[in-house]
């Protein structure tokens, strides 16, 4: 089998290390078939697509729509690059799987408006599939509403005619979408599991996600959460593509 591709972009090794594990374990994947990139550690090495199953990119501590000024040179390189690769990806039609932070680059690369307004809490939300997403194949055997771990910014507040929306929730109405057959993006994190929120927890706690000494709050509010239906989304999304 092919490998597949993590592009990350954290800035904090723990978190990174926890990512590619949690992609590891709820994708199915041994560490040899998942090959990492992390780009905030330098320039993107030459990308085949060919040599890979499909590409998934994992959450980060950037705000793609935040204007071109208040970002720094790192997160100017690292989004030049990856936009670069979604040319390549989307003309494609290549298999990929953008958590988070993805929703953010790939929505406003397909001509999303992606904005502050559907900011959520970090914590567990319910996540409802749309018609389009009870029968999408990346969505076979989830429930057709979920619990799911959050903790974002920005989200997509209108997607273009050309993408279809796959789940939303109350608090953000753009949860999940797909464009063409094969590119994806969720807002909620797939992979993330409640030691893996702790963590981010206490990486990120002056980030601005939420009041510093609201950590164990946080992380209380989420700790009876059963968040279990959108690892699924992984294993359906390498059982898909691996080949």
């Amino acid at each position: 089998m092919r490998p597949f591709l993590l592009l990350a972009s954290r800035d904090h090794d723990v978190v990174a290390d926890d990512e590619y594990r949690a992609f590891c374990e709820y994708g199915g994947l041994e560490p040899h078939e998942l090959h990492r990139v992390r780009a905030e550690a330098g320039p993107l090495p030459e990308i085949y697509l060919d040599q890979y199953s499909g590409v998934i990119l994992g959450g980060s501590p950037y705000t793609a729509s935040d204007p071109p000024a208040d970002k720094s040179p790192c997160q100017l390189r690292v989004e030049a690059e990856i936009c670069g690769l979604l040319d390549r990806i989307v003309a494609e039609d290549f298999p990929f799987l953008g958590a988070c932070y993805g929703v953010g680059l790939l929505g406003l690369h397909e001509g999303a408006v992606v904005d502050r307004r559907f900011g959520e809490e970090v914590g567990p939300v319910r996540v409802r599939l749309s018609p389009a997403g009870l029968v999408d194949p990346l969505c076979r055997g989830l429930e057709a509403s979920f619990d799911a771990f959050v903790g974002h910014k920005e989200a997509v507040r209108m997607l273009p005619s050309n993408a279809a929306l796959l789940a939303g929730s109350a608090t953000c109405p753009v949860q999940m979408f797909r464009f063409r057959r094969n590119v994806y993006a969720t807002q909620f994190h797939p992979e993330l599991d409640f030691p893996g929120l702790e963590r981010r927890v206490d990486a990120y706690r002056h980030s601005g996600y939420f009041p510093p000494d609201e950590a164990e709050s946080v992380k209380d509010r989420a700790r009876t959460a059963r968040v279990h239906e959108p690892q699924r989304i992984l294993r359906n999304f390498v059982e898909r593509y691996a080949r």
